[in-house]
């Protein structure tokens, strides 16, 4: 997972990339640490689908902006478009159910381009 900082991120969804996910963490959280590990694991197995992360503590006014209720948080952006958020991470198998489409759908889309 590559940290990203919050103007990059929002030149992300600027450009409208196809696919982008973002897990939403603060330092301090004992729940963001087991979850990061969970996606982390799913990062490793989904290879075409990168995922990046976000320190909310330096990004209040996206959180803000994108309404985050609390962290962990895993945002889901299609074309710059938030389609799905998810808060529970109930489980490794649970979060790669949930970006096995995407990273399908992305893979799809980069044939298309080539």
């Amino acid at each position: 997972m590559e940290e990203i900082s919050h103007s990059t991120l929002e030149k992300m969804l600027a450009n409208r990339e196809p696919i982008t996910v973002v897990f939403v963490y603060t330092p301090l959280c004992g729940t963001c640490k087991l979850a990061e590990k969970m996606v982390a694991v799913v990062d490793s197995t989904l290879e075409s689908l990168p995922i990046y992360s976000l320190n909310i503590n330096h990004s209040p006014a996206f959180a803000q902006k994108w309404k985050i209720k609390s962290v962990p948080c895993l945002l889901l952006f299609q074309k710059g478009l938030g389609v799905e958020r998810i808060y529970a991470f109930q489980s490794i198998g649970f979060i790669h159910d949930v970006l096995k489409p995407y990273a399908a759908a992305r893979v799809l889309l980069e044939k298309r381009t080539d």
